[in-house]
């Protein structure tokens, strides 16, 4: 990028004063990091119930034989959506590997007590590929799903998003799928 980059002795009295300020601030972070997961803990959130039949079926469905890793992911997210605070997790692995059958079994666990769920993807086309993989794994349960994207013009993306408030007021209205 053009930044010039300057290079310290290791062992030099600037290496150790740069060396002491990471320590530092590195300190300050784990500090700052141990708060807010103190306060996520205190905080009230919401604890899904546990699995139902639905749930089972729309698993035993997936096509594939799941991984050791992916079978731990979806059991470690699940437990972690059934505890009655904010869940903190992060799910990351190569191309795939599965984790977008991982993330729609959580999805599932949403929707079948009564929330919402999105899959938020960074380009179109993937949102498209997401998409009709969704709509495939979610065929014949009583699930609306929708597609939010420059795939749909602006009266589709308009009434879409009516239709997710609306179903995010009346309970009583199916859930909603993104």
């Amino acid at each position: 990028s053009g930044a010039k980059v300057k290079i310290s002795k290791l062992g030099s009295l600037e290496w150790k004063h740069k060396k002491q300020k990471v320590k530092a601030e590195v300190r300050d972070m784990a500090e700052q990091l141990a708060k807010l997961y103190a306060k996520r803990k205190m905080t009230k959130g919401y604890a899904f119930s546990p699995d139902i039949d639905m749930q089972s079926d729309f698993e035993r469905r997936f096509e594939f034989d799941e991984t050791d890793d992916q079978l731990s992911a979806v059991y470690e997210i699940k437990k972690d959506m059934e505890k009655p605070y904010p869940m903190d997790r992060l799910l990351c692995g190569d191309v795939g590997f599965g984790k977008t059958e991982v993330a729609l079994r959580a999805a599932f666990k949403a929707v079948a007590d009564g929330k919402q769920a999105a899959i938020l993807v960074p380009t179109t086309i993937l949102c498209l590929q997401h998409y009709r993989t969704v709509m495939r794994r979610f065929e014949g349960f009583p699930i609306n799903i929708e597609m939010l994207s420059k795939f749909r013009n602006i009266k589709q993306r308009k009434e879409i998003k009516k239709r997710l408030v609306v179903a995010s007021l009346e309970p009583s209205l199916p859930i909603s799928f993104r």
